[in-house]
């Protein structure tokens, strides 16, 4: 096995640590991290069987499609819970249903479920970054903070992750279709690293997020 495929392999640890450890605090969680717990549970799922497809060299990229969609859907609810009294709950459930539909279109019409989905993720990203720095600007204020106290470190850790990696896989999703078919397989893995790598940071930040709020 190449070290680059070491390291995808390696970067799904974090992964299956912080499903586990969700499962087994879930009771104790409070409202907003049980929503996120969800999140979770779904990309553990999608991933590792994702990991088994790409092991048997089988195409996972109908999953990917599926994460977009179905994970787009967790993330929003997992906002809307956070973001309760600072954005409308109307407003953020309308932009999960339009892009539900976008990204059943798109895969049914512009992207096949066989092919890599760079609008859709695109689109994702762009979304998600919206929304963590609406999720910023909300811990901002003084009555939150005075508040939610270590509440509001735990869901920063969490927000913080999420902002990291979509923020830094944009161009990668964008320009996605395209490594996937014009780039050498060499080419392709170290793209794939590149995401791994964020993956990692991402799930680190889960961690300590739901790590930091079972202490209190």
């Amino acid at each position: 096995m190449r070290f680059s495929e070491i390291v995808i392999v390696l970067s799904h640890v974090p992964i299956l640590v912080t499903v586990v450890y969700a499962a087994i605090h879930y009771g104790t969680l409070p409202r907003e991290l049980k929503v996120f717990s969800w999140f979770i549970f779904l990309s553990g799922i999608i991933q590792f069987t994702s990991l088994g497809f790409w092991f048997f060299s089988k195409n996972n990229m109908p999953l990917l499609h599926l994460y977009v969609a179905a994970g787009f859907l967790c993330l929003a609810w997992f906002y809307n819970t956070i973001l309760n009294g600072f954005i409308d709950a109307g407003i953020i459930w309308l932009i999960a249903i339009l892009f539900l539909l976008f990204t059943i279109a798109n895969s049914l019409f512009i992207q096949p479920v066989y092919t890599f989905n760079s609008i859709a993720l695109t689109v994702e990203s762009v979304l998600i970054v919206i929304l963590s720095l609406f999720t910023y600007r909300f811990f901002l204020s003084d009555i939150v903070k005075e508040t939610s106290g270590a509440h509001i470190k735990s869901l920063t850790w969490i927000n913080s992750g999420l902002f990291i990696y979509y923020s830094s896989s944009i161009l990668i999703f964008y320009f996605g279709s395209v490594i996937t078919v014009d780039f050498s397989r060499s080419l392709n893995l170290y793209a794939w690293i590149f995401l791994a790598f964020f993956s990692i940071v991402m799930y680190t930040c889960f961690f300590i997020g739901l790590w930091k709020r079972s202490k209190t």
